[in-house]
């Protein structure tokens, strides 16, 4: 009897830290629509700020988002994958391995601000890609490896070692094995690594201050050495600059809004995708 009331106890306290926990998100997202639904109109969506970022709308820095997004994706996925495939797959558990894990973890703790600083001298500075969307991607696809790295291994380890067996007995390659049996059903669990990149990616502000980030850019890039204006950066420069703030806190809100909004299509999409490659599997 004791045992029961005390698992009762337990699992109306984890009930109840559960609830508060998704009480704080409906919190926080009531406030930003609360504040910003007022300015979402098609205009503020798809047009340029003007006179100042005091009105006008904020479509270059949606544009910016989603170019940094992508780019940071196409650096970011393709290498960690092939580095979680040679650390799970090849390389064992050795001394190196551990090394190398170690310091991944290590560095998935390095705040944000350091890899601005690091991606403004190496590749602005020394590689000689300037202020632009290049430079951009690459920073923040840097902060995102870690991530990257660590869910794909989890999602390779979590593919029971018989797959790996019974497709080495039947002839084919470790090469072959892990192209067309252990990466197929491993896939859906390293979306969950992409969608989680996805976040941390959007609303990043230190990295891209440094390195891409323009303040005023009424424009859209024509290429990947173009600066842009991306909404983190602009939701701070129109909610902390600026002689009158209460006429730009509602902008600032909207914008908040509108990230929060791209933010959710965007897992939305690849929880989307995650769940059709689960049902092929």
């Amino acid at each position: 009897m004791n045992k029961k009331i005390n698992q009762n106890i337990a699992f109306g306290i984890f009930k109840i830290l559960g609830i508060g926990v998704a009480g704080i998100l409906f919190g926080i997202l009531g406030f930003i629509i609360y504040h910003g639904i007022g300015v979402i109109n098609w205009e503020f969506l798809t047009t340029a700020p003007t006179d100042g970022m005091t009105s006008g709308g904020i479509f270059p820095a949606i544009v910016g988002t989603l170019c940094l997004i992508a780019g940071s994706i196409i650096v970011a996925f393709p290498l960690g994958v092939m580095s979680a495939i040679y650390t799970t797959e090849y390389a064992g558990n050795g001394t190196i391995i551990k090394f190398i894990r170690i310091m991944t973890n290590n560095l998935s703790g390095i705040p944000s601000i350091i890899f601005g600083l690091f991606g403004m001298a190496l590749f602005v500075n020394t590689m000689g890609f300037g202020d632009s969307i290049l430079a951009g991607s690459f920073t923040l696809g840097l902060l995102i490896l870690p991530l990257v790295i660590r869910t794909t291994e989890e999602a390779l380890k979590s593919i029971p070692d018989s797959f790996r067996t019974g497709s080495l007995a039947l002839g084919a390659t470790r090469l072959q094995t892990i192209g067309r049996v252990i990466l197929p059903m491993a896939l859906p669990n390293i979306i969950t690594g992409l969608i989680l990149s996805i976040g941390r990616v959007a609303g990043e502000t230190a990295p891209i201050l440094f390195t891409v980030a323009a303040y005023f850019l009424p424009k859209l890039p024509e290429s990947i050495f173009d600066q842009v204006m991306a909404l983190p950066y602009h939701l701070y420069v129109i909610a902390t600059s600026g002689t009158d703030l209460e006429a730009t806190r509602p902008i600032a809100y909207g914008t908040a809004l509108v990230l929060i909004f791209i933010v959710l299509v965007m897992n939305l999409l690849a929880s989307s995708f995650r769940k059709l490659l689960e049902t092929k599997r």
